[in-house]
């Protein structure tokens, strides 16, 4: 791919982006563990749910002509607990005690909710107090899905309400598209991650720690490569084992124009990369490519700007919704875009390029979103930025006043 000199749009390193990444192949697996994927097949229901009509209350099981004066007495002739059978057909005049979920015994047509019945007798009679209409409290057959109904089709994310369903008509394994691999690595002699006292020049390694926490949130397994030194021999093996193992990769660090890193020099040897300028801030340098591992497979690459906060925004922006692509997810891939109410100015300038301030949010008494600044917003300071839940899209021209709207892509609600 051609060095990109000028400054591109966000939106169309975008699509460089996703138009290079394709969906994961897809698997069978238990639903314990697909909660979270992508449902890659449709699943047709192959028997009733529930499969016997059931009680829905705690009560008697009755007959709703037997209650047309009340208060009655009825003789008990029985009790079924949850998951026991009947042992008898109710006749008329009589009362069986049923418990939430049973089965309905055979001449019943009506359950009274224990709350409108007396015990008499040591419960071997129970008065009745309300009367019943035919149905009442009963839980048919099917009532919730019919065998050969269609649940789910493909594209259905599975939450822990789709898994509950899967396993209550039996569909205990299922395709779908999987969770992606990514690996993750920073390079860097001056990086140090073992709690030693700092020398002068070195750093504590933060960007990996924040990337691995946020490949997982997106839903993908986050497989931490550690820090690699300043050595291409070493970074290309690192490379080249994590394209081997991984479906992504993810780096950070050495992807500025000027920049001559050994992840530049590295990439651009192995690896068909483009080395962007995007007319944002902050994140403006970013690279992507694909590394054609040993099985002749093509593995995404996100090469992320070092600068914390530059690294947590093209992340974002680009990586998150290419790694949601992966695994199965459709439009919208970018997090839930509103908009917003400032409640304090965002400041910023014409210079060319959308800037993404971070920002709080929350939702006001009337409704509408509300955004507050989120204090100093240079690349470098991650702190500022730890506790904000939103990014602030302001396009390129002049500050945000109070009380205007602005679209922000909301990180947490």
């Amino acid at each position: 791919m051609a060095m990109v000199t000028g400054l591109i749009p966000i939106e169309d390193a975008r699509h460089i982006v996703l138009s290079q990444c394709s969906v994961l192949s897809v698997v069978a697996a238990d639903i314990a563990d697909a909660v979270g994927c992508v449902l890659a097949c449709e699943v047709v229901a192959r028997e009733d749910v529930p499969p016997f009509a059931n009680s829905a209350v705690d009560g008697y099981a009755v007959i709703a002509a037997d209650l047309v004066n009340v208060p009655c007495d009825l003789p008990v002739v029985g009790e079924i607990a949850a998951g026991a059978a009947p042992d008898r057909v109710l006749g008329r005049g009589e009362a069986i005690r049923i418990m939430t979920g049973a089965p309905v015994p055979q001449g019943a047509d009506a359950i009274v909710m224990v709350e409108n019945t007396e015990r008499l007798n040591d419960g071997h009679v129970v008065r009745i107090n309300a009367t019943a209409t035919s149905g009442q409290a009963i839980r048919d057959a099917g009532d919730d899905i019919k065998d050969g109904t269609t649940v789910f089709g493909p594209g259905t994310i599975i939450r822990p309400a789709v898994a509950g369903v899967l396993a209550s008509v039996n569909a205990r394994f299922v395709d779908i598209v999987p969770r992606a691999q990514v690996a993750v690595l920073s390079t860097g002699d001056e990086l140090i991650d073992d709690g030693s006292p700092l020398a002068l020049g070195q750093i504590r390694e933060s960007n990996k720690t924040m990337l691995v926490a946020m490949v997982a949130e997106s839903g993908a397994i986050a497989v931490d490569f550690g820090i690699v030194r300043d050595d291409e021999q070493a970074l290309e093996a690192t490379l080249r084992h994590a394209a081997d193992t991984c479906d992504a990769v993810v780096t950070s660090g050495g992807v500025s124009m000027g920049d001559y890193d050994v992840v530049k020099a590295v990439l651009s040897r192995i690896a068909d990369m483009r080395w962007m300028q995007i007319a944002i801030k902050p994140a403006k340098p970013f690279a992507f490519g694909l590394l054609t591992n040993s099985s002749g497979r093509a593995v995404p690459v996100f090469g992320l700007p070092g600068n914390p906060v530059s690294s947590l925004v093209s992340f974002e922006l680009l990586a998150r919704p290419a790694l949601r692509l992966m695994m199965g997810h459709s439009e919208p891939l970018l997090r839930p875009r509103i908009t917003a109410i400032a409640d304090t100015t965002l400041r910023r300038n014409p210079d060319g390029k959308v800037h993404y301030q971070r920002v709080h949010g929350r939702f006001g008494p009337d409704g509408r979103y509300h955004v507050s600044a989120g204090g100093p917003q240079g690349s470098h300071q991650l702190a500022a930025t730890a506790l904000a839940n939103a990014l602030a899209e302001i396009p390129d021209g002049n500050s945000v006043a109070v009380g205007d709207e602005v679209a922000v892509y909301v990180l947490a609600f």
